[in-house]
């Protein structure tokens, strides 16, 4: 996959799960639990502003526990053009667009949390 572009192949998002699935074109497949997605919500408002946004979430988001509540109820998910998501939650939120890339970071697969564990080691 070295040439071709990383592109979700299938997302589905599992309300009762409250976790999102990605099948990727190069044979992985993600998930990410509703509380993750939020508490790395992309957004200048959520990230502090524009300087603050980057093209990976920061670690910290990883530790961050979002319980159950409107907060981290998803609504609705949208396509933004061929390049990610809009999320919109309960509260209304929802402003954030999750690239692939962004989403392909927030994994949370075992073979991912290894990965990120065992390079948070390293630093």
């Amino acid at each position: 996959m070295q040439d071709q572009k990383l592109v979700p192949i299938k997302i589905k998002a599992d309300k009762i799960e409250r976790k999102i699935y990605i099948d990727w074109n190069d044979g992985h497949k993600s998930n990410i639990d509703f509380g993750l997605l939020r508490a790395a919500c992309p957004c200048a408002s959520c990230r502090g502003g524009h300087e603050n946004m980057k093209q990976e979430p920061d670690s910290s988001m990883f530790e961050i526990v979002l319980p159950e509540s409107a907060l981290t109820r998803l609504e609705k998910v949208d396509m933004v053009g061929s390049y990610g998501l809009t999320v919109h939650w309960e509260d209304g939120h929802n402003y954030g667009i999750y690239t692939w890339l962004y989403l392909r970071a927030l994994c949370s697969c075992e073979e991912c949390i290894k990965n990120r564990n065992s390079n948070n080691k390293n630093l």
